[in-house]
């Protein structure tokens, strides 16, 4: 809604429609449930004879018909990802501009397998023949598929056919305009106090810091950064510069990478080292606040959490946990409780904090860098104690390394399969994901020092060695990405390290180049050959390095990173 220009805000599902009275509309979001679960997301059934427009999305959709009296069920299988979109011939104000068969992007197990009474079907796809309905006389609508992302190219139609056609809202949301408000905000939580933060030196920490710089003065904002000894190469040299160049006269580094390895030494689950990584970044900063006298009343923690932190981290009512974020941590949570946390960029996406940070006049260079996640490459070195070959399926090879999906809505930690060549078409991985039960991943080998077959899954940890061989991968990547010009053509390439190889070489390089708007969802991006010889050439090359395989999955159902 924002992006088309219209404040929106967020409410708890079960608001009483007496509180959402003179709204111009309202959306029922997704979610990772089912309406027949016990304590499942549920809204305000009046709000439906309400009057307002309302549109239901994925669950929204299942929710709606539910408790109008259609019929919701468990799909024969799961639909995620890309899908064919086939409209039906009757004219509707939601698909207004519209025509043909229409790419759409899906994440649900569960469909409406009958419409309420009333309700017309307006769209629907080969697996789910009921994926638009509606009730133009009592203003409700509904889709089975998400129009609110990227990958969906007619959503931001539909969507400007609801809330500008159907609930007549008018444009009042600039994310620009609102620097003065975050400003002001900033000076009023603060109240007289000084803030300190602890900065990664990409842009949503940078832009935050930039924010209370601006608001308090140079003297009333501390910055530290922490080397966890995660980081990637030349990375905090460059941090060291760039907040030199935005004028931090308070602003330390902090080595502290024997602690962090020390702590995740055996650590192998995804959520295990996040909360590791969470909790020590917590100790650093204790230790910083004590030794430094940050605790004396005077001064509150600056953070540069954005909402799909949050989101992801299960922070609203009835979200599932995708990935705890290393700023949502239980020793954070307790300094916002406690009243002590500052976070100017809470409410806003990863685009619109790029938006602030050109009207702040923030440098292009730092603005349009790679997002890079707060664990640093602790999350890019999967670490496993599965051992053995990979298994053989129709598809390929189901590989014995597991990574973080998001299907339905919901987290998932399943195995990745593993193929020889590229997909002709580019819907194939979404089939492939969606045939293979225990899936969410599917990768291609680009070059090896053997067949898939004859590798295997070896037990692994992070290491000085292992981090050092994703560290050096990585440069690699970021090198010839930037010289031929694809980092540009791109939003985010992560390069993640599995155990998985031969007794000499026993991991192997995967590349994720995805292209995205705001982090929520992504779409894989296929290399041009002959850049993609070049790298996997240079990355064969790298010591233990067995094989390079490129990662072709779209969020959903993989996410971006692997963990």
């Amino acid at each position: 809604m924002r992006d088309l220009g219209v404040l929106a805000e967020v409410f708890p599902s079960e608001t009483p429609a007496s509180e959402l009275a003179g709204l111009r509309g309202v959306i029922i979001s997704g979610g990772p449930s089912s309406v027949y679960d016990p304590g499942s997301a549920t809204i305000d059934p009046s709000l439906l004879a309400s009057g307002i427009p309302v549109l239901g999305i994925c669950y929204g959709q299942q929710l709606m018909a539910h408790l109008l009296g259609g019929q919701v069920q468990k799909g024969d299988r799961g639909e995620y990802g890309l899908a064919q979109l086939d409209l039906a011939e009757a004219d509707d104000a939601l698909f207004r501009g519209i025509a043909g068969r229409q790419q759409v992007w899906m994440s649900h197990r569960d469909l409406v397998s009958a419409p309420p009474a009333g309700f017309g079907v307006l769209a629907g796809t080969v697996t789910c023949p009921i994926a638009a309905i509606s009730a133009p006389d009592r203003r409700l609508y509904a889709v089975q598929f998400h129009p609110e992302v990227a990958h969906t190219p007619s959503g931001s139609q539909i969507l400007s056919n609801f809330v500008f056609g159907i609930c007549g809202a008018v444009r009042d949301w600039n994310p620009a305009g609102q620097i003065a408000a975050l400003e002001a905000k900033i000076r009023e939580t603060s109240d007289g106090r000084s803030v300190f933060f602890f900065v990664s030196g990409g842009v949503d920490s940078t832009v935050a810091y930039t924010l209370c710089l601006n608001s308090l003065g140079p003297e009333r904002v501390h910055g530290a950064y922490v080397d966890t000894g995660m980081m990637r190469e030349g990375e905090t040299d460059f941090v060291r510069a760039n907040f030199a160049a935005l004028g931090a006269s308070r602003f330390q580094v902090e080595y502290a990478e024997p602690q962090f390895l020390a702590a995740l030494d055996g650590a192998i689950e995804p959520e295990q080292k996040r909360h590791i990584i969470g909790e020590e970044f917590v100790k650093v900063q204790e230790r910083i606040l004590e030794t430094q006298r940050f605790l004396d009343g005077r001064w509150i923690l600056g953070q540069g959490t954005i909402y799909p932190d949050t989101i992801e981290s299960g922070g609203t009512a009835k979200a599932d946990l995708i990935k705890t974020h290393h700023n949502r941590v239980a020793g954070i949570q307790k300094l916002i409780e406690e009243g002590r946390v500052i976070e100017p960029l809470s409410s806003f996406y990863k685009d619109e904090v790029r938006t602030i940070g050109q009207q702040l006049g923030i440098s292009r260079a730092l603005l349009d860098r790679h997002p890079f996640p707060g664990p640093g490459l602790a999350i890019r070195c999967l670490c496993s104690s599965a051992s053995g070959p990979p298994v053989k399926t129709a598809d390929g090879w189901v590989l014995p390394i597991r990574s973080v999906g998001v299907q339905g809505d919901s987290r998932t930690y399943r195995a990745a399969l593993a193929i020889d060549d590229f997909p002709a078409e580019a819907d194939e991985t979404a089939h492939l994901v969606n045939r293979n039960e225990g899936v969410n991943r599917v990768v291609v080998m680009v070059r090896a020092c053997t067949r898939i077959p004859e590798m295997s899954a070896n037990p692994a940890h992070l290491t000085r060695e292992r981090l050092s061989r994703l560290r050096r991968a990585d440069a690699i990547v970021r090198r010839i990405s930037h010289e031929s010009g694809f980092d540009r053509q791109i939003w985010q390439f992560p390069v993640i390290l599995i155990p998985f190889g031969v007794a000499d070489r026993p991991d192997s390089v995967v590349l994720r180049p995805v292209d995205s708007v705001d982090g929520m969802t992504a779409n894989s991006v296929r290399m041009p050959a002959e850049l993609l010889d070049r790298m996997a050439r240079e990355l064969s090359e790298v010591e233990g390095v067995a094989g390079v395989f490129y990662d072709l999955t779209n969020k959903p159902p993989a996410t971006i990173e692997w963990e």
